[in-house]
Order: structure tokens, then C-alpha cells, then sequence
């Protein structure tokens, strides 16, 4: 199956750049791609990790969330830019995460940084915490309060049972 999805990504996406759909040049994309496709899986990229086939459904539930986030705070920075007195009040901050895969980690902290006023600064292992750079107090309560924390930990097939994420400075 993974095999496959993997083919027909290649495949596609070797479509779309392309734009030339003569018989030899698709015959050609097709053959590259099986190729590519059939190296991924012997050397081992097409587990769930490398093509989380399983993480689609979650996905179309969470990237429009996420999109509807990332416009809301475009909108509160362009605001906060556009003030001739520039109302900023950066800030450091750790927060606890409860993501328990390396799919969950990494999509909740590009989270962070995709939505404008928030990046993601530092991962500490040890303490299970990102630091966050928050433009604004209201960009760092948005992290501190713990929605996006819940709605990954859905993502990644986890239930929300945890409380939301906790802050400190």
C-alpha cells in the first residue's frame, strides 16, 4: 500500500513540474518513479513515519484548524505592525508538551512557528518543553493555553486526555 501511495505521490508531483505530457516523457516519469518508489522501500523510508498514510483522515481535520489559526494571528500581527506605537511585549516562555511521537513533536512545533507572533525556539528532551518566542502576551497565552497541544495530540491518534500544556516563564 505504501509502495503504491508512494509511486503515485511520486508520480504526480513529477506531473506538475513538468507540464510536458508526451507518451516517452510520461512513460519515462512513471518508470523513475517506480524506481524511486521501490528504492524507498528497500531501503526503509516508506514505514509510517516517512508516508504516515494513517495520519490523513487526523490531517484533514487538523490543517484547516491550523490555517484558520495561521489567518487569526496574521491578522493580530499586521494590527500590532500597522500601530504607529507598535504594542509588543516579546517574550521568552517554556511549555510543557504532550505529543508522544516524533510525528506529534515536530507537527506541533512547526504549529507554533507557522502561526504568525510565535516560534519555536528550543526543544528540551529532558524537561518535555519547548521554549517559545511570543511577539505579544496574548501570542504567548494562545501557546500557554493548550488548544493547539490538544488538537495535535489528536492529530497523531493520541487521545486529549492530558490537561492543556502548561507554562512557566
Amino acid at each position: 500500500m505504501r509502495l503504491a501511495a508512494m509511486f503515485l505521490v511520486l508520480f504526480g508531483f513529477w506531473l506538475l513540474l513538468s507540464g510536458h505530457y508526451t507518451p516517452f516523457l510520461m512513460i519515462s516519469g512513471a518508470a523513475v518513479s517506480l524506481i524511486v518508489a521501490l528504492l524507498g522501500f528497500r531501503v526503509g523510508y516508506l514505514d509510517e513515519e516517512g508516508l504516515p498514510l494513517e495520519r490523513i483522515p487526523a490531517g484533514l481535520r487538523y490543517w484547516p484548524w491550523l490555517v484558520k489559526e495561521m489567518a487569526k494571528s496574521t491578522l493580530d500581527v499586521a494590527r500590532i505592525v500597522l500601530n504607529p506605537r507598535l504594542p509588543i511585549s516579546p517574550r521568552l516562555f517554556r511549555t510543557r508538551i504532550s505529543q508522544e511521537t516524533d510525528i506529534g513533536l515536530v507537527t506541533y512545533a512547526s504549529s507554533i512557528t507557522l502561526t504568525p507572533g510565535t516560534i519555536t525556539a528550543i526543544y528540551d528532551r529532558e524537561d518535555r518543553e519547548f521554549v517559545v518566542h511570543a511577539l505579544t502576551e496574548a501570542g504567548a497565552e494562545g501557546v500557554r493555553e493548550g488548544t493547539m497541544d490538544r488538537k495535535v495530540r489528536q492529530f497523531e491518534g493520541r487521545a486529549p486526555h492530558k490537561p492543556a500544556a502548561g507554562a512557566r516563564a
